[in-house]
């Protein structure tokens, strides 16, 4: 799905972006959706227990490759001061690196995006700690 060096790349975008927020971003790869690419998401949230953060302000990246769909979900601290149009402006950026075949820059994109807003709505904090894990999750 995804070669080490990719994988990297976007481990490496995840903690440039969280080094500025208290905010969590992480980024879950499969190669097929079993259902909506939401209803997924919203699995792998729960799955990986990001409604747990603190400030409830979690953000997960989801993209099944192979049937070519993908999700962005954010916790309800971040839903609370986000309106819909960031996620989709976000989505659609995405998108565009995406139809040119271009996997892991859609999602270091996406992921710089969102780093921005968590920065803006939960800037860093001195006592901040880094609550989940930078690694890509793989369901493959």
């Amino acid at each position: 799905m995804l070669s080490e060096q990719q994988k990297l790349l976007i481990k490496n975008a995840i903690a440039e972006a969280e080094k500025t927020t208290s905010g969590e971003i992480r980024v879950c790869i499969e190669k097929r959706c079993p259902s909506t690419p939401l209803d997924r998401a919203s699995s792998c949230f729960h799955k990986f227990k990001m409604h747990k953060t603190a400030l409830r302000n979690g953000v997960l990246i989801y993209v099944a490759t192979q049937d070519r769909k993908f999700a962005i979900i954010g916790d309800v601290g971040i839903n609370q001061l986000t309106g819909a149009f960031f996620w989709e402006e976000t989505k659609l950026d995405m998108l565009h690196l995406f139809r040119d075949d271009k996997i892991t820059q859609g999602i270091v994109k996406g992921i710089e995006k969102v780093g921005q807003q968590l920065q803006t709505l939960f800037p860093f904090q001195k006592n901040d700690i880094n609550e989940l894990s930078d690694e890509v999750i793989l369901l493959d």
